[in-house]
């Protein structure tokens, strides 16, 4: 079994995230490879500690810093079949790998992941982990949302069959963000098979304020776009509502707002009622993700369910415009 990890300026987790895979029920032939870039915290000293006490743990360099990288580094100097990826930000729950491994065997599929559960410490953060959980916040995608077991797009993290990362030539380089669905929609294009399974649950801390979220969720959307530019099936196989949505709600609440404006500079124009009313749009969008923010929200606190509106709508127009925006291959 080897886990592979990407590490970058995770100095205050990574111990604890190579404990909880190192206290996993699976002792034949365990191996952690942790890929580590150049990182401004002391990470690599904290890696180098890890690995000079546990034989099982193996650090590798990642000079450009970048995730795709990581994982085919590590993936090229792992011996054992599955791999397994994970973060260094997430700590594995008890009995994580067994139940992965148990799940590839009675499945056959090429990758097996679950659900990405975030957990929030401030109010902040709770608000968005209800948002990042909700088809209000990030739509309909099972390892957000959760679901029934079967096939998938995509998963989190994931457990691979070797055979699989070989035969699609692991991660694309070229893909800053995005890398995981990319590899899974490979794989699924060359007649593999990408497993969903509600038992397997990973912690995830979100983002602490709402520049960090619309950071993240601008990165999305862009290299979302991507994706969809480069593998011409997945345009029209995954040009769903779930994605477009994001862009088209932008450029429609922008239109609104433009001719509102117009309609108030130029009372004059014939139109200009019909323009000024154009503001409904804008408030009414604003009113559907209180009231929604109310439902999905009922058992925040105040001070967290007075974020929630907020940081639905950052994730929704920072998505799409990064959609809108796009991003370049490197």
């Amino acid at each position: 079994m080897s886990v592979i990890v990407p590490v970058l300026n995770e100095a205050d987790h990574l111990e604890s995230a190579v404990a909880a895979i190192l206290q996993q029920q699976w002792q034949p032939g365990l191996e952690v490879v942790l890929a580590v870039g150049p990182s401004t915290d002391g990470t690599e000293s904290v890696a180098a500690e890890i690995a000079a006490v546990d034989p099982r743990v193996i650090v590798v360099d990642n000079p450009s810093g970048r995730t795709p990288d990581a994982l085919n580094a590590a993936i090229a100097v792992s011996r054992h079949d599955p791999v397994i990826r994970v973060d260094a930000h997430t700590e594995l729950p008890a009995g994580y790998i067994a139940t992965a491994v148990r799940t590839l065997a009675e499945t056959g599929a090429d990758n097996v992941g679950g659900i990405m559960q975030p957990s929030g410490q401030t109010s902040f953060e709770r608000a968005v982990a209800i948002a990042m959980t909700s088809p209000v916040g990030v739509g309909s995608a099972v390892y957000h949302t959760g679901g029934q077991a079967g096939e998938s797009e995509s998963v989190y993290l994931g457990a691979f069959r070797r055979r699989a990362l070989t035969r699609v030539g692991g991660y694309d380089p070229r893909f800053t963000r995005a890398q995981d669905w990319e590899m899974n929609h490979r794989i699924r294009e060359s007649g593999g098979k990408v497993w969903f399974t509600p038992e397997l649950v990973v912690t995830y801390r979100p983002r602490p304020n709402l520049r960090a979220l619309g950071r993240q969720y601008f990165q999305y959307g862009q290299w979302r776009r991507l994706v969809m530019q480069v593998h011409e099936q997945t345009r029209r196989r995954s040009s769903a509502l779930r994605y477009l949505a994001p862009p088209l709600l932008v450029l429609t609440l922008a239109a609104a707002l433009l001719a509102s404006l117009i309609g108030w500079l130029l009372p004059t124009l014939a139109f200009a009622d019909v323009v000024a009313d154009a503001i409904a749009l804008p408030v009414a969008y604003i009113g559907a993700v209180v009231a929604a923010s109310i439902v999905i929200g009922r058992r925040l606190r105040p001070a967290a369910l007075v974020w929630l509106p907020a940081v639905i709508i950052v994730m929704h127009i920072t998505w799409g415009c990064g959609f809108i925006r796009g991003e370049r291959l490197s």
